[in-house]
């Protein structure tokens, strides 16, 4: 599984990131293809309705796919991808700056978790010691490496925290067990849970390193994790990440198929799905679903107009209890249905999202940042 996507497209970003690295077939296809107690700001909420967004495209600076993005505040945003790439702004992307990363253009950055302008995680991906994680307290001036795999068979795929001391990250199955690793102490240390607190694999389970979106936190106590190949389950944790069980949901799933990126806000979540084996000309249905009960039981929405793998998707927290952005490898859309309708907003490549309040950042192929303002509805 291990994603990634993105070699093929690796001009546009990495989403090789495969994350299962379980199975050698799904890690040919996804390396291949990749290359195409304080409260942590979510990566989404739920608030009152708006109109459709203003729409302005950004100048990054870079290339490089831009594979994850995080907001923290409506100014403050970190982004991430292939060839070593963490940019931050501060003045809601107005300036991006690239800040330096220690192995240069060498590493995949494909996910990128901050607390603040100063504090921030990224996660790189690959089998080996190619998966690490590296901290900063300075803004990306410098950068302290917390962990490094030295499991050859283990890929990690995503990161989130719950608080600035709690935090997970997820990595496809090896040697027949699950991989989440947890840290208590703001990445310090992060540690290997026991096979008795996470649920046993399905056959080469995985996630996608597509968006940096397959963990999240649906508040500082409860996390969730989308997997798939061959299933599309999601995996709860109410103890801010100690012991996990498994949910069902009816999303599509396969070989090289299954959930690519979640958002909750309590109960209220959203998933999205895809067939990798078809990055650019996926029409799987069954790709989009809600729950209001925590995950135990789904609605189905309606995939958005345009072929392409879902790679990633967020609430929006001020735009209205059914607005949504998802994100895909053939364009972006925006929702205030919850899924059941979509506007589209551009149709290339793009792979990571956030939002914070009415505002929100996409990131897409050959270094493009867009920036979504939602106008209040009656406004």
């Amino acid at each position: 599984m291990i994603l990634f996507l993105l070699q093929s497209l690796r001009t546009m970003r990495t989403a090789a990131s495969a994350r299962p690295v379980a199975s050698p077939v799904t890690r040919a296809a996804i390396l291949g293809l990749a290359a195409v107690l304080t409260t942590v700001p979510q990566r989404g909420a739920v608030a009152q309705g708006v109109s459709a967004p203003r729409i302005a495209e950004q100048q990054s600076g870079v290339t490089q796919l831009i594979q994850a993005v995080h907001a923290t505040s409506a100014n403050v945003v970190w982004a991430s991808g292939p060839g070593g790439v963490v940019l931050r702004t501060q003045d809601g992307g107005t300036t991006w700056q690239r800040r330096l990363t220690p192995a240069g253009d060498s590493l995949q950055f494909r996910d990128v978790y901050a607390v603040d302008a100063d504090t921030a995680w990224v996660l790189s991906i690959g089998n080996g010691t190619a998966s690490r994680i590296y901290r900063t307290s300075d803004g990306g001036s410098t950068w302290a490496l917390q962990f490094i795999n030295r499991d050859s068979a283990a890929f990690y795929d995503c990161l989130s925290f719950g608080t600035a001391a709690e935090g997970i990250v997820f990595g496809d199955a090896a040697a027949g067990r699950t991989h989440i690793l947890r840290t208590t102490n703001g990445g310090g240390t992060w540690s290997l849970l026991p096979e008795r607190a996470v649920p046993a694999p399905l056959p080469s389970e995985g996630a996608f390193a597509a968006s940096g979106l397959c963990v999240t936190h649906a508040d500082a106590r409860t996390a969730y994790i989308a997997t798939g190949a061959p299933g599309a389950r999601l995996f709860k944790s109410s103890d801010a990440g100690a012991t996990w069980s498994v949910l069902e949901t009816p999303l599509v799933r396969g070989t090289v198929a299954g959930l690519t990126g979640l958002s909750f806000v309590g109960n209220r979540g959203v998933a999205v799905a895809a067939d990798i084996n078809r990055l650019r000309t996926d029409t799987s249905t069954n790709v989009v679903g809600v729950t209001t009960d925590g995950g135990r039981t789904w609605t189905l929405g309606n995939r958005p107009p345009l072929p392409g793998a879902l790679s990633g998707v967020t609430w929006v927290p001020g735009a209205g209890p059914d607005a949504m952005v998802a994100v895909s490898y053939g364009g972006a859309f925006h929702s205030s249905t919850a899924g059941r309708t979509w506007t589209t907003i551009t149709n290339v490549v793009t792979t990571g999202v956030s939002a914070f309040g009415r505002t929100v950042w996409i990131g897409g192929e050959k270094g493009r940042i867009w920036r979504l303002d939602f106008t209040a509805a009656g406004r």
